[in-house]
């Protein structure tokens, strides 16, 4: 199967803009979770790593006490795909509390 379409500059603005808390950074989808420990930040990682695992498709994180650092790209489609952006909306309905969805 061939690689997921890397997004245009203007679809990336668009996702961006509906993507609240995300921004572009060094051509990743990029954001950072605060929680009120690191248990919780842990937490949050255990669900986002399900999730990732379940769409194939995982992030760059990194995780200092109660901060995750989450960052998106489809490397082998050289850029931002529609997969980065559906993930970007799971994860910030994680970190919501929303229950996820199929």
């Amino acid at each position: 199967m061939p690689p997921p379409e890397k997004l245009s500059p203007a679809q990336i603005e668009s996702a961006v803009r509906a993507l609240p808390g995300w921004s572009l950074q060094g051509g990743k989808l990029r954001r950072e979770f605060r929680f009120k420990s690191f248990v919780e930040a842990f937490g949050f990682m255990t669900q986002v790593a399900l999730l990732a695992e379940s769409k194939n498709h995982h992030p760059e994180w990194s995780n200092t006490y109660n901060r995750v650092t989450i960052e998106l790209t489809t490397h082998e489609s050289g850029g931002i795909t529609a997969r980065d952006v559906d993930l970007a909306g799971r994860i910030s309905e994680l970190a919501a509390g929303l229950p996820p969805r199929t």
